[in-house]
């Protein structure tokens, strides 16, 4: 009796473990995994392209690259002037709609600018739209020179 008893069960324990075994390759699959599995998922860098305004000729790229969860700015403008500290910013907003200061930036001198800030690049997406702007100078703030605006890549 008791090898009967033992013999009928065997087919519903190996189903059991096959539904199971179903449900968790779903779950995996859903990417409903570890939390490591997600974070390899944010964006490890954005490239924004920056355009000129108001015929300055200055042209050139923000690059904003994660760094322990803070997000590294690092702007590379063309045709800067020498020697002229030029403030940049990020904007809420497009360039084609500016809004006001977000996150300010390290002056741009001699075509080149690095900032850290302390929002992350998933923090900087989840706000959009943004834009970066570069002005011609700290004493002539009003004009830009270039801009371009940010997109979740």
């Amino acid at each position: 009796m008791n090898i009967q008893l033992q013999k009928g069960f065997m087919p519903i324990i190996l189903g059991i473990i096959a539904i199971l075994a179903i449900i968790i390759g779903a779950m995996m699959i859903q990417g409903r995994g570890t939390p490591q599995e997600k974070v390899s998922t944010l964006p490890a860098s954005i490239t924004v392209m920056l355009y000129s305004q108001n015929d300055s000729g200055q042209t050139g790229t923000a690059t904003i690259t994660d760094v322990a969860g803070k997000a590294h700015v690092k702007l590379i403008v063309d045709n800067s002037p020498a020697d002229v500290s030029q403030p940049a910013h990020i904007h809420t907003g497009s360039c084609s709609n500016l809004g006001g200061v977000d996150h300010p930036l390290n002056n741009v001198v001699n075509g080149s600018s690095e900032t850290m800030i302390e929002s992350s690049i998933d923090h900087i997406t989840s706000h959009l739209p943004l834009a970066i702007n570069v002005h011609k100078s700290t004493t002539e703030a009003s004009i830009y020179v270039s801009c371009g605006d940010i997109v979740a890549q």
